[in-house]
């Protein structure tokens, strides 16, 4: 007896349940919104033992007071210096100075490897699945309050920073840009 394999889309968006991303959620096909929070990242290590230890404790037991299901989110985000990078340009054009031309042609050096190694900001987020916006809006304050407490600041994650969290995902980290295609016709 031969059975046929059922055939399987080759598109991401044939089997992901994502209709889109507005007002800060991911949208589902059921109408669930996935959000959350964005926290700022800390490095508690600079500090002494106590407040470190005082920091931990405040996130455990933030962690044991949230009763709903949650995902703990850790994305990279490219960092685009291109602007600054144009600026250097410009200012390296602009002088005359031989020693200082020398030192923006330094900062010109850092930044090309800089971006030629990919190096990324490392974000992190709190998101949860839910249907009720006033309940979206409820755990959100709730998320920011109590990261609060624990030391640690926090807001809504935009569109942007979701987009961010699906490319990871989806597509290695790598963000999707789409250009024009051109058809010739014979």
């Amino acid at each position: 007896m031969v059975v046929m394999a059922t055939a399987r889309s080759k598109y991401t968006e044939d089997w992901i349940p994502v209709k889109g991303i507005s007002g800060g959620a991911i949208i589902l096909n059921n109408q669930e919104k996935v959000t959350g929070v964005k926290i700022a990242p800390r490095n508690i290590f600079i500090l002494d033992e106590d407040s470190q230890q005082n920091i931990l404790f405040n996130l455990r037991n933030f962690y044991n007071s949230i009763d709903y299901e949650f995902w703990l989110v850790v994305a990279d985000r490219p960092v685009d210096i291109s602007i600054y990078m144009s600026q250097l340009h410009l200012l390296y054009n602009q002088e005359q100075s031989p020693a200082i031309r020398k030192l923006i042609a330094e900062d010109i050096n850092k930044g090309n490897a800089f971006i030629n190694n990919n190096v990324v900001d490392t974000e992190y987020y709190i998101l949860f699945k839910e249907k009720d916006p006033e309940k979206i809006q409820k755990k959100i304050r709730n998320l920011i309050n109590s990261l609060a407490t624990a030391g640690l600041s926090a807001q809504q994650a935009t569109n942007e920073d979701l987009r961010i969290v699906l490319d990871n995902f989806l597509n290695g980290g790598k963000t999707m840009t789409y250009e024009t295609v051109v058809v010739q016709s014979e």
